[in-house]
């Protein structure tokens, strides 16, 4: 059986529960707790030398990082996989762009915000800081998702679930999601979606 080592709350972990649970993929979920270092301990280094999470240990013994790479891995040949070989390449473009320009603002936002919000005086800079970048992200997003229903083209995707992952809990960073309304529009149809299962019920996933 696949075993996903990850950490409840994360939006990168949460792409890989998502994707499995809406393809049918028995799997073990093995938490991680990021506060404690545990990603840094012997053992979990053992498993992952990159250190981070989601991580996930396939039946067969052989080992996929990065969320993106993972349910890519995950959902070829099936319905989750984009279509044609453009809508390959736009899923591949957004994908990359939610790595860029949403996660590396939304989470670490989110993180001093509503995760470790004790810290969040000393960090009051850099977190305008990551609001303000994180704002041109998600307006070019909802530029973007004026013209489609979803990422890649009409259908649900892959692509979806990387660009969810950070931007439905944006809100928890600082963002107000109601300028941007396109991208509100998008989450509404991303849950609605068959297998869906909100990011708080993942312990019930595996």
């Amino acid at each position: 059986m696949n075993k996903l080592y990850a950490t409840i709350g994360s939006g990168n972990c949460f792409k890989a529960h998502l994707a499995m649970n809406q393809l049918g993929i028995a799997y073990e979920t093995v938490l991680i707790d990021v506060l404690k270092g545990e990603t840094r301990g012997a053992e979990f280094l053992s498993v992952n030398p990159n250190g981070t999470v989601p991580f996930l240990r396939l039946a067969d013994g052989r080992g996929i990082a990065e969320s993106n790479a993972m349910i890519w891995y995950l959902a070829k040949g099936t319905y989750l996989f984009p279509k044609t070989s453009y809508e390959e390449a736009i899923a591949v473009q957004w994908m990359i762009y939610e790595q860029t320009h949403l996660e590396p603002n939304i989470s670490p936002a989110r993180f001093f915000t509503t995760i470790v919000p004790s810290r969040r005086a000393e960090m009051e800079t850099q977190i305008a800081g990551w609001q303000e970048k994180g704002a041109i992200g998600l307006a070019r997003l909802n530029e973007h998702l004026k013209h489609h229903d979803f990422i890649s083209g009409v259908g649900y995707s892959i692509a979806d679930i990387a660009v969810y992952g950070y931007t439905h809990v944006a809100d928890e960073g600082g963002f107000d999601l109601d300028e941007y309304p396109a991208v509100l529009s998008w989450m509404n149809r991303v849950a609605a979606t068959d297998g869906y299962i909100p990011m708080n019920e993942l312990s019930l996933a595996a």
